[in-house]
């Protein structure tokens, strides 16, 4: 069997405002309570999806009640058919934001059991960085009482000769429009055509798991498919959820339980719309200046030992005040020197936290508006990179990369039924 499972999609009903119906995912913006109380404004009384999510801005509070209305109004959406199934299919996307004019993905269901988060595991379907323990939990509680799962998931494929996406949108005039609307909050446009033939479809992407294309692609004998983007976590939850669920399934059944698939944007890496953006750090409740020494003190042991071509200089902000410090050119290298430090800070400082920031100036602005924040600038990875790093290395340092920035990344639209009801 494929990797790539034929499942029904379901969309809002077609009378709905999708400006207000889609939000951004829930793991964006997690520093910024205004951003978050903007948008339950805008969307007020209107169906959204907002009302079937849990933000992580509010994980550290008691959501036990939170939960529970997700879960009803979820159930409200479906016996009322707000959300209708369009049939098994997958939708043909084009993002486009202030800083890129397309962006073309696949909405798709994949098998969870091609997903494994081990990075020694020879799995289609691979983990690129480490997750966050204490951000599963909350996501596994909205998520074993849920009809739907809505999607933020991005999975990255290689298609250098751009045969599967592109040539859809070639074509797309073939396919019928579902939808074409302004998303919120200056997250530019989306438009959607769904794909009936997703058979012709899926034998595109089995032909990238041809043994001479990975060998020609990566040097290679590991078959690899799909790398994740984005959405690590809750992968990750997903496939914790169908682990716990299929045990008490018979074999028959766990073959179809729609719990067993994952909706996710395929999206080519080789997309001109892809562009990875660091994750900077977060520090706050620390002593600023015996932290800010010890890294700088850090950088400097560690540039004795190479040339100074082999680093590079990024940025510590408290307030008003920078200091420089160097890093190693090699991006997962140099982000994993900065983690094990906070993470040994953290280890020793109980009331220290650490967030991580998508984008230069929302660091700079939490830093001037809060005294006692610490910000840390961390480089860029090459997104050519990735699928070779994955298949030599392993997985990546937690937070190493982004596509785009926060106002870029996935806004929940489309849902898949994962609950037998």
């Amino acid at each position: 069997m494929s990797v790539i499972k034929k499942q029904h999609i379901y969309l809002p009903r077609i009378q709905l405002d999708l400006s207000k119906w889609s939000v951004i995912a829930a793991g964006q913006f997690s520093h910024d309570k205004e951003y978050w109380e903007t948008v339950e404004n805008y969307v007020s009384d209107s169906p959204t999806t907002f009302k079937l999510i849990l933000p992580e801005i509010y994980f550290s509070r008691d959501n036990t009640e939170r939960i529970k209305a997700i879960n009803e109004t979820m159930l409200s959406y479906f016996k009322n058919r707000l959300l209708v199934d369009i049939g098994a299919s997958m939708i043909l996307v084009n993002r486009s934001t202030q800083n890129h004019e397309k962006r073309l993905g696949i909405m798709l269901n994949v098998d969870l059991e091609e997903y494994n988060f081990h990075s020694d595991a020879h799995s289609l379907i691979k983990a690129t960085e480490g997750t966050i323990v204490e951000k599963i939990p909350p996501r596994l509680e909205v998520r074993k009482d849920a009809i739907f799962e809505l999607p933020h998931i991005i999975l990255l494929y290689d298609d250098r000769e751009q045969l599967i996406a592109e040539k859809l949108f070639q074509n797309r005039d073939r396919l019928n429009k579902l939808y074409d609307f302004n998303l919120n909050m200056g997250g530019g446009h989306l438009t959607g055509w769904q794909i009936k033939d997703v058979d012709e479809v899926i034998a595109e992407f089995d032909r990238l798991l041809a043994p001479d294309y990975i060998k020609r692609t990566f040097d290679s004998d590991i078959p690899i498919l799909f790398v994740v983007g984005d959405g690590n976590h809750s992968l990750e939850t997903a496939k914790e959820h169908w682990d716990k669920i299929k045990k008490n399934l018979s074999d028959e059944v766990k073959m179809s339980h729609p719990a067993r698939f994952a909706l996710v944007e395929a999206i080519n890496i080789h997309d001109e719309g892809i562009e990875f953006k660091p994750i900077h750090r977060l520090v706050k409740n620390v002593k600023w200046k015996k932290f800010v020494k010890g890294l700088i003190k850090l950088a400097k042991i560690n540039r004795r030992k190479a040339s100074s071509e082999e680093y590079i200089t990024q940025q510590i902000i408290v307030g008003d005040k920078t200091f420089e410090y160097d890093l190693p050119s090699n991006t997962p290298l140099a982000i994993q020197m900065v983690q094990d430090y906070i993470d040994n800070f953290l280890s020793k400082e109980i009331e220290m936290t650490v967030d991580y920031i998508h984008g230069f100036e929302t660091l700079k602005e939490i830093c001037a508006r809060d005294k006692k924040s610490i910000g840390i600038t961390l480089p860029t990875l090459d997104k050519n990179q990735l699928f070779e790093y994955v298949l030599k290395h392993g997985i990546l340092p937690r937070k190493t990369f982004s596509i785009g920035e926060a106002r870029e990344k996935r806004y929940y639209l489309e849902a898949h039924k994962i609950k037998l009801i």
